[in-house]
């Protein structure tokens, strides 16, 4: 018996040749929808109103939430210093990354030893980091500290977290070190697509380290620089269980990103404000995906370079 075309079947009789396809699919579908689309489109409605959370219904007050938001200097600084923490700390964990990579790419001994101790901080909680990172970083007695004061680097104990010019940077380092080990398993797996054999040609024709990382291994590492610059990009704006316990927004709003505002707004006010804590995360959302947008169009645009179209 030949095969029917299936482009010769109605749509319901396609649905119905591969109803077990969507049998499995249906409980990946039904989550999705329950705890993602359908959150994303009440956020979207949620700022359009004036909204405790307590009433039934709101007030439904129209854009007047998002023009507020353009005139708050507190959501203007919350926005400042996510866009300083990912533009600090995107290059910091991506280039470290690559750095240790290329030299637990060789082998030696204990090489094991040591991609694994890197990737120990990601099985931690990034809640329990920033716990122990402030008992680490106490001025009045926090490991750190005692060592910088005993070795003498320091004349008097430093609060990292209790400075609004220091807290911050205090923060980007935490959040390298808490997921460098993840970046750095992306960048061992891109080293095993170069092929062994031009570096062994550039080699035998006299090319040193440097120069067979300039002109071979770094650019046909272009094409995932720029996956991985992506993924860490998301990764950086995602950083609200960390903030929260490290410093909660402090001190005087300095490290008060995007995340803890919104939180701050929905829950911490005392009338708590949804609409408006809905309305700067849709913001920020847009704003984001035209970010994303534009990297896509350079990633575009770089494979159709490499490719020659």
């Amino acid at each position: 018996m030949s095969m029917s075309d299936p482009r010769e079947l109605s749509l319901p009789r396609q649905i119905w040749r591969d109803r077990w396809i969507y049998v499995f699919l249906l409980p990946t579908i039904l989550l999705v929808g329950a705890f993602t689309i359908y959150p994303v489109l009440a956020s979207v409605w949620f700022s359009l109103l004036d909204w405790n959370g307590f009433s039934r219904a709101g007030d439904f007050v129209g854009l007047d939430n998002y023009a507020e938001l353009m005139r708050d200097p507190l959501f203007w600084n919350s926005f400042r210093n996510t866009m300083v923490f990912m533009v600090l700390a995107v290059p910091l964990r991506v280039g470290i990354a690559l750095l240790l990579a290329l030299v637990l790419n060789q082998a030696f001994p204990l090489v094991r030893v040591f991609r694994t101790a890197i990737f120990l901080p990601v099985v931690t909680t990034a809640a329990i980091v920033g716990v122990v990172m402030r008992y680490v970083l106490d001025p009045t007695g926090g490991p750190l500290n005692i060592v910088l004061l005993n070795s003498g680097l320091v004349s008097q104990p430093v609060n990292f977290l209790g400075q609004a010019g220091l807290a911050l940077y205090s923060a980007v380092g935490i959040w390298v070190w808490k997921w460098l080990g993840v970046t750095l398993i992306y960048w061992l797996a891109a080293l095993q697509t170069i092929p062994v054999d031009a570096l062994e040609a550039a080699e035998l024709d006299g090319a040193n380290a440097w120069q067979r990382f300039t002109t071979i291994t770094l650019p046909l590492l272009t094409p995932f620089t720029i996956i991985i610059t992506l993924i860490t990009v998301i990764e950086a704006t995602n950083v609200f269980d960390l903030m929260l316990t490290l410093t909660g927004g402090g001190p005087f709003y300095a490290t008060e990103v995007i995340d803890i505002f919104v939180y701050r707004q929905a829950f911490l006010s005392s009338v708590p404000r949804l609409g408006y804590s809905s309305a700067a995360a849709i913001f920020f959302g847009v704003c984001f995906i035209a970010l994303a947008l534009v990297q896509l169009a350079v990633v575009t645009r770089v494979r159709n370079g490499r490719s020659g179209k």
